[in-house]
């Protein structure tokens, strides 16, 4: 048994984090299932209003220039608020959305220089139940309609099934384009030969990585795996399972939510050329035995800054810097929709995790966003969606 490396600290639920936090370790219970962390203490000073409603399952939003805001729906349509309600936007040229299973329409995400060239960004699944792929899109937004749509990307190999797409996008300061793309699916599901966990190790395939793009959805220059022989040269970060949160702080880290297999989920900075492990490290277990899945930590590969088990089914992820909530300032606000909820995490200023705390909204959260106005917006992800917004209890 060796002491030296073991490093494991749970820390107290009277902090208000609530997690496992993981250094390096080797011990004989290495395979030992990560305790229930159970739900942070909730946090006070706040209240949840409903903007917009009818939206089905809404996904992804994003502010125009104007003030408007434009919600993706997961069944294929998009929409922009309306005062209350939401308006269907055509899409011209759009590809045919496959929606089996997790299968829909996505994210959203302007052009930097929208202004000038009005580009929007959308990704969605393609294909059929048998052969699917997360594709990426852009056309031009004339105020009224999204039209001259083209297909930028697409994942290289086909998969079966509707699991496990990602599909987050976030501009970098560069003008190039993060894209998370989720491992494709849980096991028995294979893809080209293996599992289909297994392709996020595997830096042949886009499955379970983060890639960078540029504008025109080709390799970025100087990507981390370009040199690789065999590598794909979009692939940004490989090892992770399902990044279903993505955002930036104004020191410039990358912060993302990812999905864990049955306990596990993860709260990772990532970075270009890192590993992140899945599957051969993570914090959770296989869903049809129940059995941890890879080992706990393993040299060369990136713990998490954050586990949370059970999981909250992490979802869309902001980082606040708005002038609503004072107090807030430089903390994380991550989504649940197992846990209907919003996670707030402090950090450190080395961006370690200090304490947590939630926001129990009642319904499955998909996304949350800072809006232009300083307050926390979340869309809800059920039949009769919701655009709502956080303001300070008290605020009329």
């Amino acid at each position: 048994m060796n002491f030296r490396l073991f490093k494991t600290i749970v820390r107290g639920v009277h902090t208000g984090v609530a997690v496992v936090s993981l250094g390096a370790f080797s011990m004989s219970c290495v395979q030992a299932q990560p305790p229930l962390s159970g739900p942070p203490p909730a946090a006070n000073g706040w209240k949840v209003e409903t903007v917009a409603q009818g939206a089905v399952r809404p996904w992804g939003m994003v502010w125009l220039p104007n003030g408007q805001m434009l919600v993706t729906s997961k069944d294929g349509t998009l929409h922009r608020v309306n005062g209350k309600i939401f308006d269907e936007i055509e899409l011209v040229g759009m590809p045919q959305v496959f929606t089996g299973g997790q299968g829909g329409l996505f994210d959203i995400a302007l052009h930097p220089r929208f202004a000038a060239n009005k580009w929007v960004y959308l990704t969605l699944s393609t294909g059929t139940g048998r052969a699917n792929r997360t594709t990426l899109v852009r056309g031009v937004y004339d105020g009224a309609k999204v039209k001259d749509i083209q297909t930028l990307f697409q994942v290289g190999i086909d998969k079966s099934g509707g699991q496990h797409f990602g599909s987050r996008l976030l501009w970098l300061p560069d003008g190039t384009l993060l894209m998370s793309i989720g491992d494709g699916g849980n096991p028995p599901l294979r893809i080209g030969g293996l599992l289909a966990r297994e392709q996020a190790q595997n830096v042949a395939s886009h499955q379970g990585s983060m890639l960078r793009l540029d504008e025109n959805g080709k390799a970025a220059p100087n990507n981390p795996f370009a040199r690789q022989p065999g590598a794909l040269p979009e692939l940004w970060s490989i090892g992770n399972r399902n990044i279903q949160g993505l955002t930036r702080d104004p020191q410039g880290r990358i912060w993302a939510t990812e999905h864990g297999p049955r306990g596990g989920d993860e709260l990772n900075i990532i970075e270009g050329g890192k590993n992140y492990g899945w599957p051969t490290v993570s914090l959770g277990g296989d869903y049809r035995t129940g059995e941890p899945v890879g080992l706990r930590t393993k040299a060369g590969m990136v713990d998490p800054i954050l586990a949370w088990t059970p999981s909250p089914g992490a979802s869309g992820l902001a980082f606040y810097t708005g002038d609503k909530f004072p107090q807030w300032r430089g903390n994380l606000f991550s989504g649940g929709l197992a846990s209907r909820d919003v996670r707030r995490v402090v950090l450190d200023a080395r961006g370690k995790a200090v304490k947590q705390e939630r926001l129990p909204i009642g319904r499955r959260v998909r996304d949350v966003r800072q809006g232009p106005d300083g307050y926390l917006y979340l869309l809800t992800d059920e039949q009769d969606g919701e655009l709502m917004r956080i303001v300070p209890q008290g605020v009329q």
